[in-house]
């Protein structure tokens, strides 16, 4: 059986908190992205924990997810620039 909704939201809090820790062992120019992919692993809490019972996973796919939207608006702006 698989964890529940508030087991796997309070895993991918766990895991954000020690990706933001590990984000300070980072070079000082880096420590910003480790940061931004920490605060990402939050973003799609209802969407993407109810469906995925492992934090990790769920963490990652959430990080997945923000990281493909600002692709596509990255592409939207170039393509106004062009």
């Amino acid at each position: 059986m698989g964890r529940s909704f508030e087991s796997v939201r309070m895993g991918v809090k766990e895991v954000s908190a020690r990706w933001l820790k590990a984000s300070r062992a980072l070079t000082k120019e880096d420590q910003i992205y480790g940061q931004m992919v920490a605060l990402m692993a939050k973003m799609h809490s209802s969407e993407a924990f109810y469906a995925l019972d492992d934090p990790l996973e769920a963490a990652v796919f959430s990080v997945l997810v923000e990281m493909r939207k600002e692709l596509e608006r990255m592409k939207e702006n170039w393509t106004k620039e062009e």
